[in-house]
Parts: C-alpha cells; sequence; structure tokens
C-alpha cells in the first residue's frame, strides 16, 4: 500500500502519557456540553476535515476499562471498513468489511460477528458527521481537544463512541468506545497517515473459517 502524506506527529510515549492520566477522562466528563453551545465553527471545521479523509492507518494504545493496555496497527477505509492488528502476544484481531464486525480469537481459533449498523464503530466508520445529525449527542472542548460523543439509543441502547480531535489541527487524537454497562476503552492513535491505498486483501473476512469456527 502507499501513503500519500503524514498528518499526525503523535509518539509512543506521548500516547502512554495521555492514556495514563484519569484527570484525561475526568475532564472530558466535567464539561459535557449541549451540541448547540459548542463552537459550531471549530466543530464545522473539524468535522470537514475529518469527513474529508477516507483512509488512514496508523498505530494505536488500547486502554481498556480494567487498565489493561496493548499496542498494534489500525486501517481505516470509510464507508465501513476498518482492520485492528494487535501484537503478537495478544489473541485478538478485529476486521469490518463494511457488513459485519468479526473479531477473531486466535488463540481460541474462533471468530464472534456483529452487524456494523448495530455497533457504535459505524459512527467512526460512516461517510459524514454534521452538527445536527441525531446520531451527535454531545461537543465539548477542553486543553486543545474537541470531544464529540456520537451515539443513537434507538439502535446502539447505552453504547456510544468519542472521537476527539486536535483542536488546532483536526487530526484524530483518540477514540472511546463505550459498551452497555457504561465500560469505557480508549483507544489513543498515533503515526497517522491519511490518503492511503490499501491492497485488496487488508479488509478481507475468510468467510469459510468463519463459519467453520461457528459450526
Amino acid at each position: 500500500m502507499t501513503t500519500d502524506k503524514t498528518v499526525t506527529h503523535f509518539n509512543r510515549r506521548q500516547a502512554m502519557a495521555l492514556g495514563g492520566t484519569a484527570a484525561l477522562s475526568a475532564a472530558f466528563s466535567a464539561i459535557m456540553a449541549d451540541p448547540a453551545a459548542a463552537n459550531t465553527q471549530a466543530f464545522n471545521e473539524i468535522t470537514a476535515h475529518f469527513n474529508r479523509v477516507k483512509s488512514m492507518t496508523g498505530s494505536f494504545l488500547q486502554i481498556d476499562p480494567r487498565g489493561e493496555q496493548v499496542e498494534g496497527r489500525f486501517f481505516i477505509l470509510r464507508p465501513g471498513k476498518v482492520r485492528f492488528e494487535y501484537e503478537e502476544s495478544y489473541p485478538l484481531r478485529i476486521i469490518s468489511d463494511g457488513k459485519g464486525v468479526f473479531i477473531h480469537n486466535k488463540k481460541l481459533k474462533n471468530w464472534k460477528v456483529y452487524p456494523l449498523n448495530k455497533t457504535p464503530l459505524k459512527l467512526l466508520l460512516g461517510n459524514q458527521i454534521t452538527l445536527d445529525s441525531k446520531s451527535v449527542r454531545n461537543v465539548q472542548e477542553n486543553e486543545g481537544l474537541t470531544v464529540v460523543e456520537l451515539g443513537d439509543k434507538s439502535v446502539f441502547g447505552n453504547q456510544r463512541i468519542k472521537l476527539m480531535f486536535d483542536t488546532a489541527t483536526y487530526d484524530l487524537r483518540q477514540w472511546n468506545t463505550i459498551d452497555e454497562q457504561g465500560g469505557e476503552t480508549q483507544v489513543l492513535v498515533f503515526d497517522v497517515q491519511e490518503g492511503v491505498k490499501f491492497a485488496r486483501n487488508v479488509f478481507r473476512v475468510p468467510y469459510d473459517e468463519v463459519k467453520k469456527s461457528r459450526g
């Protein structure tokens, strides 16, 4: 695959510092705001930039609700496609081919499958985010970050996703997914490249293998 440009210079040390600071999440929670009262111009500029980005790849640091950390690489092709390749010792990989989200447990040799349109990842991988969208639940600004919380209770229940952008550069820095029980998983991204051209098999799901593992 080839890349057109590197847009984010956010290294692992910065990501570890950010992800390991409990005060960050507390600050995000403390300043939730009505989207209508947010800085509309800043929001529109950030989301216009994000809406133009149809492909990206980079490294990530994932921190689950228990504080356990794992690193890996991600690949996004909007609309609908994503792949997470975790470090070798971690048993999972995740692929969305635009239809479903497929979670492969390499250790157990099985697959779990979820409809993409029933998970908050659909909001990250959608074509457009606009202020008047019913999926925009909150917008907040804090210490150089604009945080856009997306969700739709009628579709995703209590599941939500927060997208965190650098207010100055508009770069995507992090996203957090919140599950039905309120558990929050942070995904901090760095060494991001936009305008990436992927090989055809990057988002390929081995359906025969999935079917076999699911009986």
